[in-house]
C-alpha cells in the first residue's frame, strides 16, 4: 500500500509562529505510513490575476505540491476573527485560474494555536472551512484541533506536552485515513 502523502501550510509568516510550531510537531508525530511535508508560503507574491497567465515560480511550485497531496493539512492562526491575509493569498492562488483549481476534490483538515487561554482559532477554521466547501474540497470533521496557551507549550520550535502532541497525532492519522477513504469512493 502506498504512503498518503499530505502538505502542510502555516497561515502564519512568522518563523517562531504557534502555527509553525504545529507542523513542526505534526512532522515528528507523523506515522510511518504518511509522507508529510511542510510547504514554505514566504515566496508566494500578492495575487494578481494579470500575472496568473504568466504564474510566478513560487506559486506554480505550490501549486503542484498540493495537486500532488493525497491531503492539505493547514494550521492557522486568528486575525480579526478570520483567517490571515497571507493564506488567503496563497489559497487564491492555489485555486486560480478558475479551471485550475489545486482544492478541487482535495481532502483537507484545519488546526490551530492561540497565546490566549480560549479556543482563539476557531472562527478562522470556521472560514476555511466555508471556503473550502466553494473550492469543493472535503474538510475532515473530527477531530477539531483547537489549541490554547501555546506558548507554555512550546520549546525549541514544537509542542513538547504530550496533551498537545497526542492531538495532532491524532489529527494527522485521521486526516491519513480520510484521504485513503475518499479516493476509495472515486473508485
Amino acid at each position: 500500500m502506498k504512503k498518503v502523502k499530505i502538505v502542510g501550510i502555516a497561515g502564519s509568516l512568522r518563523k517562531d509562529s504557534f502555527n509553525r510550531a504545529i507542523l513542526r510537531t505534526v512532522k515528528q508525530v507523523t506515522p510511518a505510513d504518511i509522507d508529510f511535508e511542510i510547504l514554505d508560503l514566504d515566496e508566494i507574491p500578492l495575487y494578481n490575476q494579470d500575472v496568473e497567465a504568466e504564474m510566478p515560480e513560487a506559486v506554480k511550485v505550490l501549486k503542484q505540491k498540493i495537486k500532488g497531496a493525497d491531503a492539505v493539512l493547514i494550521a492557522t492562526p486568528e486575525y480579526n476573527r478570520s483567517i490571515p491575509g497571507v493564506l488567503k493569498n496563497a489559497i487564491d492562488w492555489a485555486s486560480r485560474p478558475y479551471e485550475d483549481n489545486s482544492f478541487d476534490d482535495k481532502t483537507v483538515a484545519t488546526v490551530g494555536a492561540s497565546g490566549g487561554a480560549i479556543i482563539g482559532t476557531a472562527v478562522a477554521q470556521y472560514h476555511l472551512r466555508q471556503i473550502f466547501s466553494f473550492l469543493n474540497a472535503h474538510p475532515l470533521e473530527r477531530p477539531q484541533v483547537f489549541i490554547a496557551g501555546a506558548a507554555d507549550k512550546i520549546s525549541e520550535g514544537a509542542f513538547v506536552d504530550e496533551e498537545t502532541r497526542d492531538l495532532l497525532k491524532d489529527l494527522i492519522q485521521k486526516l491519513g485515513e480520510w484521504a485513503i477513504r475518499l479516493e476509495k469512493g472515486k473508485q
